[in-house]
Parts: structure tokens; C-alpha cells; sequence
């Protein structure tokens, strides 16, 4: 228990440490949510990777998703790293930074509304965010209830509000900047964590063919497969459509979540996209690549409490289960992974969210003259405010929250990826199309979890997704079109020498070249 609580009482000091350091530079409105837009490669890529994953993935995905596809579940972490993480900072990384910085937008519904020159846009983009990424925020805390339990005996309880107050104080502190830095902390102990769990756990069943070996002995429950053993083995598993499905969601996803995007919007240049695209890709691959690989073998641990009393698995059971055998030590890291994964995931939603509210719906609606200093107060406080919301619903969930949270990723990305997206590219993209992917967006998912004409929640949110990138380019065949002198205000940020690179150079490199000439 001492070793534990070591780990845990260092990671915390060095939060708090960084959030301190951090505040010095969050003075105003663009340091705090974007980081001054002057933010390293390193930092933004570990920011991204540590964003996507937490515990979620941790402990109820890959528990769920190796149990049900076996080895082909790893499948799902290789659409993580080159779909959701590699493709991402190729096709939006660049135009992102450079369009969002033409329009000075900090937000996703502020570049909505500015790209599309509507203000009902921005407020819309604006409610779908908060109604969906509140409850995405409180499921991040579900996964350390049983992780904690198993390490520590202390209540859930205990977990939440510890992890709850420390994220708080350091975004509340630093903002941006404190939750970047802290990102490329806290994915260095994931990524040495991961590392030497796979390790230990594959040594525990007699090193990697011989589990591989046990598994492939078992026989598949899956009725597509009549019964017979080795499908856990296969390439493609028991279940190849609906492991497409799980693909789709978890790795197209990301393209049209605010928390993720908002990452292009701070990275300093050009140069930086290039470097973070390869670190992004990397960290990716190690860690949702070696989650659903390490999941994959939670059949050879099965027990009876991996079983409720109707007999069905208790996923989010398996991996505290397999973590369970480990050493004191490497159970402390584990703690610390999976708290590291968490917290930065929620450090992103909650700052992401009170910038929203604030920036989008407040400023220039509720409250017209609104300074600097308002705008960081109001910011600061919606963060105290949407922590505490989440608090509630993970200590108190009702059912329609528990759905919910499971269809947030599909509403989110099914209402904003294909507009996003087709925004950046094509100016033939109409406001009529960004309301159609709204209404589909949104429709498909929501209305499936009442009427459930999709068999999985996950498939419903790919299928909305996939669904977007065919309606909007429909609508804004049909729809009329923006004026053309706006569009070309919008779109001239890409046409400096059609060089995208030379456009992209940083404030202090202008400066630098002005310094040059005037001595030379």
C-alpha cells in the first residue's frame, strides 16, 4: 500500500507544480484556452493521444472488446492509431490551424459560426457540444471505480472527488498550457505503464505463444461461428461487421470532436504539424494498439466473478481482474496510467466546455461587453461547474445518462465531422448542409436509443458519422450557396503562393525575418 500511495502522492505534486508554473502564462483569454497558439509538437501530439484514450479504453474497452473478438480486437487499436490519429493530423492538422487563426476562432461552434457567417450555427454547435460532452465527461470516472477498489479497498466515492478536485485546480490555474504539459507527463507513464503490463501479464500464461495457444483452444459463443475454437485466434475474429463498427466509431470519431480538434487550433506552425503527426501516430499505436492487445487474453482469466447474477460478463470486471496478479509496484503504475489517461481526457472536456458556454453562447448573447478578465472568471467558473455536474452524474447516474454517454462520441462526431471537414476543403459547403448534418447527427443516434432499430449503440453512431459525409455534399447541391466575396475573405488564409508551408509561418519567425532585413 506504501508503494501506491508513493506514486500517487508524486503524480499529484507534480499536477499541482505544473498548474502553479502554468498560471504565470494564462493572463488572458487566448493563452488560457489555446495556449498563446504557440504550442510544441510534442506537447500537442501527447495532448491528442493522451485525450483520446483514458479509462474508458483502459479498462471497459479493451476488457469488452478482447473478450468478444479475441486477438482481432488489437484490430481496433490500428484503426485508433492510422484512422483516428495519423489521417486526422494529415487531412485537418494544417488547415485547421491556419483557417481557425484567419477567422481568429478559439472554439468549434465559434468556427461554425464564423466559416458559415451565422450566429443560429454557432449557438446550435454551441448546445449540441454541452448536451453531449457532459455526460461523455462523466463517464471518463467509471473506469477507475473497480481499478481503485482493486489497489486501494477505498470507496468510489474517494476516486471521483480526489481525481475531480486535482483536475480542476490545475486547469483552473494554467488552462491550456497546464493541461498540455501535464498531457505529456501523463502519457510517458502511460506509455512506460502499458509497456510493462503487456510484459508481465503474457509471462503469466507462459509468454506470448503460449497464450495465443490457450486462447486459440477456446471455442467462440459467438453464433455466427457454430461453436468452433480458434475463432479468437483468427485475423478478423468471431465478429468482423460489428468489429468494423467499433473501428469506425472509435477511430473516425475523433475527427469531429471539439476536445480533439481544438488541439490543431494551439499547435504553432507548420513544421509542428509534420513532427506531431509522426509522435501522435506512434503513441497511438503503443497505447490503444497494446490495450485491445492485452484485452484480447481476458478469456484465459476467466473466473466466477467476472458474472452477474443473470450470468452475463461484467466487462469493465476483466482488466482489474488481469491487473489484479501484478506486483505492488506495477499495480502502482497501473493506478497512475489509468488516472493519467482520465484526468487528461477530463482536463480537455471541462476546458473545452466552459470555453464553449463562455465564448459561444455568453459573450456577445447574454453578456455583450465582456473584457478579458470576465471572460476568464466566467470561463473559470463554468470549469468548477461542469466538474461538479459530472461528480453528480458519476455518483449518481440515472439510466438515460448511462445511454447516453454511450452515444455521445457518435452524436458529436455525426453532427460536426462532415461540416468541419467538408468546411476546411470546399467552399461550395452551404449552411443548409451544416444544419442537415446537425438534424442527422444527432437524429440517428438519439433517436436509435429510443426506438433501437440499430441493433448496437456503436454501429448507430458510425452509421451517423459515415451518414454525414454523404449529406452534406447532397444539400449543398441544393441549397444556396454562400457569396462569393465572403468565401474568398474566408478562403484566402491557403492561397499565399498556393504554399500552404509558407503561410504557415509563426509570429516569431515573421519577426525574426523583419529583424533580418532591417540589419541587413
Amino acid at each position: 500500500m506504501g508503494i501506491k500511495l508513493i506514486f500517487l502522492i508524486c503524480f499529484f505534486a507534480i499536477m499541482i507544480v505544473v498548474g502553479v508554473i502554468a498560471s504565470k502564462h494564462a493572463t488572458n483569454v487566448g493563452d488560457f484556452v489555446l495556449g498563446g497558439r504557440k504550442v510544441g509538437p510534442w506537447l500537442t501530439a501527447f495532448a491528442y493521444g493522451t485525450s483520446y484514450f483514458s479509462a474508458v479504453v483502459f479498462v471497459g474497452y479493451a476488457g469488452q472488446f478482447g473478450w468478444r473478438y479475441g486477438i482481432s480486437a488489437t484490430w481496433i487499436g490500428i484503426g485508433n492509431a492510422l484512422i483516428g490519429s495519423l489521417l486526422p493530423w494529415i487531412v485537418l492538422g494544417g488547415r485547421t490551424r491556419t483557417m481557425t487563426k484567419h477567422l481568429n476562432s478559439a472554439t468549434m461552434p465559434d468556427f461554425f459560426g464564423r466559416r458559415f457567417d451565422s450566429k443560429a450555427i454557432k449557438i446550435a454547435a454551441a448546445v449540441i457540444s454541452f448536451i453531449f460532452l457532459v455526460p461523455y465527461t462523466a463517464s471518463v470516472y467509471n473506469g477507475l471505480s473497480r481499478l481503485f477498489e482493486m489497489a486501494f479497498n477505498i470507496p468510489y466515492w474517494v476516486c471521483v472527488l480526489g481525481m475531480a478536485s486535482l483536475t480542476g485546480l490545475y486547469v483552473i490555474l494554467g488552462g491550456y498550457m497546464a493541461t498540455a504539459i501535464n498531457d505529456l507527463i501523463q502519457g510517458i507513464v502511460m506509455l512506460v505503464g502499458i509497456v510493462a503490463v503487456i510484459g508481465t501479464v503474457l509471462s503469466q500464461q507462459g509468454g506470448f505463444f503460449s497464450a495465443v495457444g490457450k486462447l486459440a483452444e477456446l471455442k467462440s459463443d459467438v453464433p455466427v461461428t457454430l461453436g468452433q475454437s480458434g475463432a479468437f485466434t483468427s485475423f478478423f475474429g468471431p465478429d468482423p461487421i460489428n468489429l468494423l463498427g467499433v473501428v469506425i466509431l472509435t477511430s473516425l470519431g475523433t475527427w469531429g470532436l471539439p476536445q480533439m480538434v481544438h488541439k490543431f487550433y494551439a499547435i504553432k506552425d507548420e513544421k509542428s504539424i509534420k513532427t506531431g503527426t509522426i509522435i501522435s501516430t506512434i503513441f497511438a499505436i503503443i497505447i490503444a494498439g497494446g490495450c485491445y492487445f492485452l484485452g484480447s487474453f481476458g478469456r484465459l482469466f476467466d473466473n466466477p466473478g467476472l458474472y452477474n447474477e443473470q450470468g452475463k460478463v461484467i466487462y469493465d470486471a476483466i482488466m482489474p481482474y488481469i491487473l489484479s496478479s501484478l506486483s505492488d509496484v506495477l499495480i502502482g503504475i497501473v493506478v497512475v496510467l489509468v488516472l493519467s489517461a482520465s484526468m487528461s481526457t477530463l482536463s480537455a472536456l471541462v476546458l473545452t466546455s466552459s470555453s464553449t458556454i463562455t465564448l459561444d453562447l455568453i459573450k456577445d448573447n447574454l453578456y455583450k461587453d465582456m473584457n478579458q478578465k470576465k471572460q476568464l472568471r466566467i470561463m473559470r467558473i463554468f470549469i468548477v461547474f461542469f466538474i461538479v455536474v459530472s461528480v453528480v452524474l458519476a455518483l449518481y447516474p440515472p439510466d438515460f445518462i448511462a445511454q447516453l454517454m454511450g452515444i455521445s462520441w457518435g452524436a458529436l462526431a455525426g453532427a460536426f465531422l462532415a461540416p468541419f471537414m467538408y468546411g476546411l476543403y470546399w467552399k461550395g459547403t452551404t449552411k443548409g448542409a451544416v444544419w442537415a448534418s446537425f438534424i442527422s447527427g444527432v437524429g440517428i443516434t438519439t433517436s436509435n436509443l429510443v426506438f433501437g432499430y440499430i441493433d448496437s449503440p456503436i454501429n448507430a453512431g458510425a452509421i451517423a458519422m459515415v451518414a454525414g459525409l454523404v449529406i452534406v455534399p447532397l444539400v449543398s447541391i441544393l441549397t444556396p450557396k454562400m457569396k462569393k466575396d465572403k468565401l474568398e475573405a474566408i478562403f484566402k488564409c491557403y492561397k499565399s503562393d498556393n504554399n500552404l508551408s509558407k503561410n504557415e509561418l509563426s509570429e516569431d519567425k515573421l519577426k525574426e525575418e523583419k529583424q533580418t532585413k532591417v540589419m541587413a
